[in-house]
């Protein structure tokens, strides 16, 4: 066998190693497609879009994609009373959570300082301090 036909089977041979590889790869936009799948569903669980698209990308199955997350119950949230300064933040958790208290926050410094209520020298960020805490003692 001369130098040139070995080399063109050593080829051969290695392509044919990495083609199943090849096309058990995804995308990028495949992978971005069943993450947002995966995400709807609730699939995700504790892994990062970041690790989720280096191992579709890779070839190797995702951990989450193959055990679906069991349904976390659903709860509804009370209505809130008609005398309610903002709706209620059962339910939802951190960033969310901080949005309904400021917005109720700020809902009640509009009405305390039509009313005067406001000590004087207060600025907005202590009252918002204090109302933040008080809002979270309600379980706002």
């Amino acid at each position: 066998m001369n130098s040139r036909c070995f080399i063109a089977l050593v080829a051969l041979v290695a392509a044919a190693a990495l083609a199943p590889m090849a096309a058990q790869a995804k995308t990028m936009k495949e992978c971005a497609a069943e993450w947002d799948k995966m995400k709807a569903a609730n699939q995700t669980g504790t892994m990062k879009y970041r690790d989720f698209t280096k191992q579709c990308m890779s070839g190797r199955a995702a951990p989450a994609a193959a055990a679906p997350a069991p349904a976390a119950p659903t709860t509804a949230a009370p209505a809130p009373s008609a005398g309610a300064a903002a709706p209620s933040a059962a339910g939802k958790t951190g960033r969310q959570a901080m949005i309904a208290r400021e917005r109720a926050c700020g809902a009640d410094w509009k009405a305390d300082k039509a009313a005067g209520r406001i000590p004087a020298g207060q600025k907005w960020p202590q009252y918002w301090s204090e109302c933040d805490k008080r809002k979270k003692a309600q379980g706002m």
